[in-house]
């Protein structure tokens, strides 16, 4: 279904005061509003209206919001409101105040970065071990490539790769494990093994049993837009406003997996970077990651070595692309987004340090942990 109405947080800042303080204050003392609960504020809004095909974009200052007649009235604008406000629950009691990170456990020949390198299971839980020392909050395993071209895996493969990863590493770390598959009986399988959390690039739409499955499982679930399948998604992908159109689909999908009986707190969105989408989409996309907060769950991004980046910095190896995949993720958490997948975990938990001190103005934000 689409929406006639968007809100996206604009001007996000961190206000001068420790987060249990700055939480319960007004706009008219920072000049902004807690967006998803703090620490970062908001102190603009930019309404987004469909108009048949056409779009039409204005930004209001705080001021004005709650004075002046921007559509606020209607429930859907302030639905959406509610949701850029609103502090979100623990993800796998997990809290989100703070960005998290989840790293890449590839149990795969064919993945576009680092296939191949992980695919004995003894390799792999040793290279989940060392993301968990290099500061992954989350291992996120996956045994079928979705890159763009990939056929699928056929279902015993798939879990012959991925459960003695699992169950190794769910033996050796306490640190939240995400079976990334679009199967439901994959996600079945590794729910009675230990994982903590499903994460599925169809939005559990792939499988006719995965809704149901997820459901079963009562664990958190990631739903990531894409277009079409992974073997021609990028072939001619087609959008009328690709960042409206993308959360008007994680929107629907959210909608769904309340109504199959999973609640709206165990749900993560993410839209999807590269996922049926050519260079000006995904850029579409990741400038405007806040948008997505008014979807009410934690938000995920996922461009991590991606294609945009070699695209627009002209670098062909996709291990050659940690500085890109390091300063789309620093972007991303500034609109605060609350989790990022990512292959180079240490550098980028390097630099979301020293971004979260030099943004608060102290050290002790970094030394606290």
């Amino acid at each position: 279904m689409q929406r006639s109405i968007y809100i996206r947080p604009v001007g996000v800042f961190r206000p001068p005061a420790p987060p249990a303080v700055h939480e319960a204050l007004s706009a008219d003392v920072w000049g902004g509003l807690p967006l998803t609960g703090g620490p970062l504020c908001f102190a603009a809004l930019e309404v987004i209206e469909r108009h048949g095909k056409g779009v039409s974009r204005r930004v209001i200052g705080l001021g004005d919001l709650f004075e002046r007649d921007w559509g606020r009235h209607t429930l859907a604008a302030s639905d959406l409101l509610e949701n850029i406000r609103a502090p979100r629950a623990r993800l796998a009691t997990m809290a989100l105040e703070k960005p998290r990170i989840m790293g890449i456990v590839n149990v795969t020949p064919d993945s576009f970065s680092d296939g191949g390198s992980f695919l004995g299971a003894q390799a792999a839980i040793d290279h989940g071990l060392r993301l968990v020392e290099e500061g992954a909050d989350i291992l996120d395993i996956g045994g079928e490539s979705t890159r763009p071209g990939s056929d699928p895996v056929p279902l015993e493969e798939e879990l012959r790769r991925v459960l003695p990863v699992l169950e190794g590493l769910r033996a050796k770390t306490d640190a939240r494990i995400s079976i990334d598959t679009r199967k439901a009986e994959v996600m079945r399988r590794a729910a009675d093994a230990g994982a903590d959390m499903l994460n599925d690039v169809s939005a559990l739409t792939h499988d006719p049993r995965a809704l149901e499955v997820a459901a079963e499982s009562g664990l958190p679930v990631m739903l990531m837009h894409a277009q079409g399948d992974p073997k021609t998604m990028n072939d001619n992908p087609q959008y009328s406003d690709v960042a409206l159109d993308v959360f008007d689909f994680l929107e629907s999908r959210i909608n769904a997996c309340e109504k199959a009986g999973i609640p709206k707190a165990k749900l993560v969105a993410d839209p999807g970077i590269g996922f049926g989408k050519h260079l000006q989409h995904n850029v579409a996309v990741l400038s405007a990651m806040s948008l997505y907060h008014g979807l009410g769950v934690p938000i995920l991004l996922g461009a991590s070595r991606k294609k945009l980046i070699g695209q627009l910095c002209n670098v062909e190896n996709a291990q050659d692309r940690m500085p890109g995949s390091v300063a789309a993720a620093l972007h991303s958490i500034g609109q605060g987004v609350q989790l990022v997948r990512v292959h180079d975990v240490a550098a980028t938990r390097q630099a979301i340090s020293i971004w979260q001190a030099a943004d608060a103005g102290s050290e002790s934000i970094v030394l606290a942990k």
